[in-house]
């Protein structure tokens, strides 16, 4: 299924107009991390403030609905932003680490695998990744599943 398609059923499903939305997968490990979605597990995801800058692109907003593609594109499910935050990477919580989801959701787990990926998302825009970079912290529900 498209994100369109899916989208479209969101829509007639929840009697919604005029409510717009985002397509986008997760990076390192798309498949695996939209299934820790479907499974419940992973709540909160983060990304390199930077990037938005760079790209003059607003950050997400609460309240803001995307669909979650696999590796092919294809569309998973629905999930609706629930909050927004932004802190230095060295400052994210274990909280936040947790909700993400990913390996034994610990900070020095989450820590390690977001420095290398955030180092190689930056390195590709022509950045250096710093620790006391800004990140973004987003939480989110799933409203929609196939």
């Amino acid at each position: 299924m498209t994100d369109q398609e899916m989208w479209k059923l969101f829509m007639s499903k929840e009697h919604l107009q005029d409510v717009k939305y985002e397509a986008w997968a997760f990076g390192g490990d798309p498949d695996g991390l939209a299934q820790l979605v479907l499974d419940g597990i992973k709540t909160g995801t983060a990304s390199a403030y930077p990037l938005y800058e760079l790209k003059n692109e607003p950050l997400p907003e609460a309240g803001s609905y995307s669909v979650i593609l696999d590796s092919k594109n294809e569309a998973v499910c629905m999930i609706q932003t629930t909050k927004v935050y932004v802190v230095p990477f060295n400052q994210v919580s274990k909280e936040h680490a947790y909700k993400e989801g990913e390996g034994d959701r610990s900070l020095s787990y989450w820590a390690r695998v977001h420095e290398d990926f955030f180092s190689t998302c930056m390195s590709e825009a022509g950045k250096s990744f710093e620790k006391n970079m800004l990140v973004v912290c987003e939480e989110f529900k799933v409203v929609f599943r196939e």
